[in-house]
Protein backbone atom coordinates (compact mmCIF):
# COMPACT_ATOMS: atom_id res chain seq x y z
CA UNK A 1 0.00 0.00 0.00
CA UNK A 2 1.24 3.46 0.99
CA UNK A 3 4.19 5.19 2.48
CA UNK A 4 2.91 7.14 5.61
CA UNK A 5 4.85 9.35 7.48
CA UNK A 6 3.63 10.14 11.25
CA UNK A 7 4.65 13.12 13.52
CA UNK A 8 3.21 12.74 17.03
CA UNK A 9 4.81 13.92 20.04
CA UNK A 10 2.42 12.10 22.43
CA UNK A 11 4.02 8.07 22.42
CA UNK A 12 0.14 6.18 22.58
CA UNK A 13 -1.37 8.41 19.88
CA UNK A 14 1.60 7.80 17.43
CA UNK A 15 1.43 4.10 18.69
CA UNK A 16 -2.30 4.00 18.09
CA UNK A 17 -1.51 5.63 14.63
CA UNK A 18 0.95 3.73 13.64
CA UNK A 19 -0.43 0.36 14.55
CA UNK A 20 -3.84 1.24 12.85
CA UNK A 21 -2.51 1.96 9.48
CA UNK A 22 0.11 -0.29 9.71
CA UNK A 23 -3.13 -3.31 10.37
CA UNK A 24 -4.67 -1.57 7.19
CA UNK A 25 -1.37 -2.57 5.05
CA UNK A 26 0.73 0.57 4.71
CA UNK A 27 4.51 1.28 5.41
CA UNK A 28 4.18 3.25 8.58
CA UNK A 29 6.82 5.66 9.71
CA UNK A 30 6.48 8.00 13.18
CA UNK A 31 8.56 10.22 14.61
CA UNK A 32 7.97 12.63 17.14
CA UNK A 33 8.42 16.04 16.96
CA UNK A 34 8.21 18.89 13.68
CA UNK A 35 12.07 18.62 12.75
CA UNK A 36 12.33 15.26 12.55
CA UNK A 37 9.14 14.86 10.21
CA UNK A 38 10.82 17.45 7.74
CA UNK A 39 14.49 14.85 7.63
CA UNK A 40 12.16 12.02 7.32
CA UNK A 41 10.06 13.39 4.81
CA UNK A 42 13.09 14.04 3.04
CA UNK A 43 14.89 10.95 3.45
CA UNK A 44 11.79 8.51 2.85
CA UNK A 45 9.68 10.67 0.23
CA UNK A 46 6.23 9.11 1.68
CA UNK A 47 2.89 9.38 -0.14
CA UNK A 48 1.42 10.77 2.58
CA UNK A 49 2.07 13.00 5.78
CA UNK A 50 0.09 13.30 9.02
CA UNK A 51 1.22 16.02 11.37
CA UNK A 52 0.30 17.20 14.95
CA UNK A 53 0.06 20.63 15.23
CA UNK A 54 1.67 20.87 18.67
CA UNK A 55 4.95 19.41 18.56
CA UNK A 56 8.48 19.95 20.42
CA UNK A 57 11.63 21.59 18.12
CA UNK A 58 8.75 22.66 15.38
CA UNK A 59 5.32 22.71 15.57
CA UNK A 60 3.39 21.23 12.23
CA UNK A 61 2.18 24.22 10.57
CA UNK A 62 6.36 24.91 10.42
CA UNK A 63 6.93 21.85 10.03
CA UNK A 64 4.46 21.76 6.88
CA UNK A 65 5.96 24.67 5.28
CA UNK A 66 9.60 23.28 5.35
CA UNK A 67 7.92 20.23 3.46
CA UNK A 68 6.27 22.21 0.81
CA UNK A 69 9.35 24.64 0.65
CA UNK A 70 11.66 21.74 -0.79
CA UNK A 71 11.39 20.31 -4.35
CA UNK A 72 11.54 16.77 -3.96
CA UNK A 73 8.84 16.98 -1.33
CA UNK A 74 6.70 19.94 -2.49
CA UNK A 75 4.35 17.29 -4.17
CA UNK A 76 3.46 15.11 -0.69
CA UNK A 77 0.09 15.56 0.47
CA UNK A 78 0.23 16.76 4.54
CA UNK A 79 -2.95 16.12 6.61
CA UNK A 80 -3.12 17.87 9.96
CA UNK A 81 -3.92 15.51 12.96
CA UNK A 82 -5.05 17.86 16.08
CA UNK A 83 -7.17 18.23 19.01
CA UNK A 84 -7.78 22.30 18.17
CA UNK A 85 -10.45 22.51 15.67
CA UNK A 86 -10.96 26.18 15.60
CA UNK A 87 -11.25 27.43 12.49
CA UNK A 88 -8.35 29.72 12.75
CA UNK A 89 -6.51 26.81 13.33
CA UNK A 90 -7.75 25.11 10.48
CA UNK A 91 -7.12 27.90 8.17
CA UNK A 92 -3.35 28.36 9.33
CA UNK A 93 -2.75 24.42 8.09
CA UNK A 94 -4.74 24.88 5.10
CA UNK A 95 -2.26 28.05 4.78
CA UNK A 96 0.97 26.08 5.65
CA UNK A 97 -0.14 23.93 3.05
CA UNK A 98 -2.24 21.08 4.07
CA UNK A 99 -5.05 19.27 2.23
CA UNK A 100 -7.03 18.41 5.39
CA UNK A 101 -7.32 18.41 8.83
CA UNK A 102 -8.50 15.72 11.27
CA UNK A 103 -9.87 16.47 14.50
CA UNK A 104 -8.68 13.54 17.68
CA UNK A 105 -9.93 12.25 19.03
CA UNK A 106 -10.88 10.26 15.83
CA UNK A 107 -12.11 6.19 15.54
CA UNK A 108 -9.37 4.41 14.59
CA UNK A 109 -11.44 2.90 11.65
CA UNK A 110 -12.63 6.48 10.43
CA UNK A 111 -8.57 7.56 10.02
CA UNK A 112 -8.13 4.58 7.82
CA UNK A 113 -10.76 5.32 6.01
CA UNK A 114 -10.08 8.98 5.88
CA UNK A 115 -6.22 8.30 4.55
CA UNK A 116 -7.40 6.05 1.82
CA UNK A 117 -9.69 8.32 0.62
CA UNK A 118 -6.53 11.15 0.69
CA UNK A 119 -4.59 8.26 -0.90
CA UNK A 120 -6.98 8.03 -4.11
CA UNK A 121 -7.47 11.58 -4.47
CA UNK A 122 -3.80 12.39 -4.52
CA UNK A 123 -2.12 9.47 -6.98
Amino acid sequence: MAKILIAEDEQDIRDLITFTLRFAGHEVTAVANGAEAVEKAIEIVPDLILLDVRMPKMNGYQACEQIKKKASTKHIPVVFLSAKGQESEVRAGMQAGAIDYILKPFAPDKLTERVSELLAQNQ
